[in-house]
Order: structure tokens, then C-alpha cells, then sequence
């Protein structure tokens, strides 16, 4: 019996410190969950300027920031699928984080502390997976005219006007399959129309000598020369040339503009969750969105948070049209190739 008693307390001994070894285990992880030194590496396609400073000082934590346009971030998470570098990606396009949350590469399942401070048009963006979260929208594309080309009488104020005989050969835009904020742009004309009814409507502007540019930035370039009279313009470029006093004026459609959504999230595999979800909650705070309105031609976006006004030059509560990041991802490469298609012809 006495033997019997003597093997039991070696094994509850063995037990405990298998159990201890476990629980030690669980604490070192936790520990490089939240280690306050280790810099939180964001990759982000604005802001890159003031963020990580404003960051640090509320917070503590040391951020380190990676930049590039909507285009490189995605090829950069896509090659270190296997491996990733990353522990926040924050960037305009709602169908990249529609896909990588389908991927299984974002943290779900998780609320911020704050996502109370969200207003009607942040509430109505979050995803249902608890995986990304959205700190704001901006009109990926608005109508922008020379005013030494049209008179404000004869200027186009629907998008369907652009297919009109008087605009012939005298509008572009940016080609979707290149320049990421143009993407949201079109998706949204072709889930609100179905796909067959938006390669219709591209179409009629292809047909009526629409030309498509690499990126914005092209757009700019072809308004500013005469190549083109009107464009579908990123706003933050259409204010940035009002701004500079560029003969251009602003319309904002009458049925609304094309949206895309900045969003927030992740990576499921961070080794620094609590600085991540700090960083999250950071964002939807207004006086964060504040100091982001202020950002230059970067601040030109409707908030996702709650008593934050706009940029005193833009229009107040514009009417943004927001095409639902699933299926702007379920379809993406079908639209995209299509424009390719067009270009080529």
C-alpha cells in the first residue's frame, strides 16, 4: 500500500510540473504578446508622416512604419503569406481585407474597447467577422472639370453625362487593374448594376472616347494639359489641384460617389496583439481622427468616428456609395481583367 501511495505522489509531482511548465509556457507567450519593446510594425498607405509619433506618445508603444501605395502592401502580404512581417495593415480598398480575412490571415473574433465611438456610417461597415474595422471612407472617384474647357452651365452633374456627345473624347480616369483607389470605384457600378449592365456602362464611355490612365496622378497630368476636359478623380487629388489653384472645379454626382473604405486589422499570427489592438483602438479615438483631418490632401475622407467634421472645403456629408468588400473581392479579377481587356482594345 505504502508503495502504492509513494508511486501516486511521484506522479501528481510529475503532473504539477508538467502543468507549471505549461502555465510558464503560456506566460512567456502572453509576455511577447504584449513586450512594450518590441516595435509594432504597421504597413500603411498614408498617414505615414504623423501617426507612429502620435502612436508612441499615447501610448508608449514604438511602432515601426512600412509605406507603399495600395498595390505594393498587397504584393508585400501576399509574399509573406508563409511568413509574415507584419502586425497592423491599415489602407484603403475593402475587398483586400475581405479576401484576407477569408485567407484566415487576420485576427477575428475581437472587439475594440471604443468601438462605441463609431458613428452610422462606421457602424454600418464593420465587418461580421469582427476582423477589420473601418476609420473612415472617401470618394474614390468625384467629377472634376476644367473650367477653362466647360462653363459650370454645361458641366456634367450625373455620371451618366460623362457618356454624352459633348464629353466625347474628353474624359479619364484611372485604369482599376493598376491604380488601387480606382478599383472601388467601378465595383460599385457593377454590383449596384450587375456585371453585365456595368461592362455596358464602362462601355458606353469607351465607346464615346474615355481614356483610361495608370493612376491619378495621370489623371492630373492629362487634365492640367488638354488631353482631357473632365475626369472620375480621387477627391484627394480633385482638392489637392483646387488647392494649388488649378483651373478645376468639384462635382459631386447627384446619385452619390463611389467610395473606398480605409480599414484597419491584424495579422492573426503578431507577436504583439496588445500593442496591435491598442493601435486599433488608437484609431477610432476622435482625437486621433482630428488630427488626421488635418493631414493635408490626406485628410480629405468621411470619418468612421463620431463628432468629427471634415475639412472645411470638402462637402459636408457627401453621399458615399460603398460597394460590399465580399463581393467586391468574389469579383475582382473578373472586373479587372475586363478593363484590361478594354485598354488593350
Amino acid at each position: 500500500m505504502k508503495k502504492i501511495i509513494a508511486l501516486l505522489s511521484v506522479f501528481l509531482l510529475v503532473m504539477a510540473g508538467c502543468s507549471q511548465g505549461s502555465s510558464g509556457s503560456t506566460e512567456k507567450e502572453s509576455a511577447a504578446k504584449s513586450d512594450p519593446s518590441k516595435p509594432l510594425v504597421v504597413y500603411l498607405n498614408d498617414f505615414d508622416e504623423m501617426i507612429g509619433p502620435l502612436f508612441e506618445e499615447k501610448t508608449g508603444y514604438k511602432v515601426e512604419l512600412v509605406s507603399g501605395n495600395g498595390a505594393e502592401i498587397q504584393s508585400r502580404i501576399a509574399a509573406e503569406k508563409g511568413n509574415p512581417n507584419w502586425d497592423i495593415v491599415w489602407m484603403d480598398g475593402q475587398a483586400a481585407f475581405a479576401r484576407w480575412d477569408k485567407e484566415g490571415i487576420l485576427l477575428g473574433d475581437w472587439k475594440p474597447e471604443n468601438e462605441k465611438n463609431l458613428n452610422e456610417l462606421g457602424q454600418s461597415l464593420l465587418s461580421k467577422s469582427s476582423a477589420y474595422f473601418p476609420t473612415g471612407a472617401h470618394a474614390s472617384s468625384v467629377i472634376v472639370y476644367n473650367t477653362n474647357e466647360i462653363s459650370k452651365e454645361k458641366a456634367p452633374a450625373t455620371w451618366d453625362d460623362l457618356a454624352k456627345p459633348e464629353f466625347k473624347n474628353a474624359v479619364g480616369m484611372a485604369d482599376p487593374a493598376v491604380a488601387a483607389p480606382a478599383y472601388p470605384f467601378v465595383s460599385w457600378f457593377f454590383q449596384d448594376k450587375g456585371l453585365e449592365e456595368g461592362k455596358k456602362f464602362f462601355g458606353n464611355l469607351f465607346e464615346n472616347g474615355a481614356k483610361v490612365y495608370p493612376k491619378n496622378p495621370n489623371v492630373v497630368e492629362a487634365l492640367l494639359n488638354g488631353d482631357i476636359k473632365v475626369a472620375a478623380l480621387q477627391e484627394s487629388n480633385a482638392y489637392t489641384m483646387k488647392k494649388n489653384g488649378e483651373p478645376i472645379e468639384i462635382v459631386w454626382p447627384k446619385e452619390g460617389a463611389p467610395a473606398s473604405v480605409r480599414y484597419a486589422a491584424i495579422s492573426k499570427n503578431s507577436q504583439n496583439i496588445e500593442a496591435a489592438k491598442a493601435f486599433i483602438e488608437f484609431l477610432l479615438e476622435k482625437k486621433t481622427q482630428d488630427e488626421m483631418i488635418t493631414a493635408g490632401a490626406e485628410g480629405y475622407y468621411s470619418s468612421s468616428v463620431s463628432d468629427v467634421k471634415g475639412p472645411s472645403d470638402r462637402l459636408e456629408n457627401p453621399s458615399l456609395l460603398i460597394a460590399e468588400p465580399e463581393w467586391s473581392a468574389e469579383n475582382e479579377a473578373v472586373i479587372k481583367e475586363w478593363f484590361a481587356d478594354q485598354s488593350v482594345k
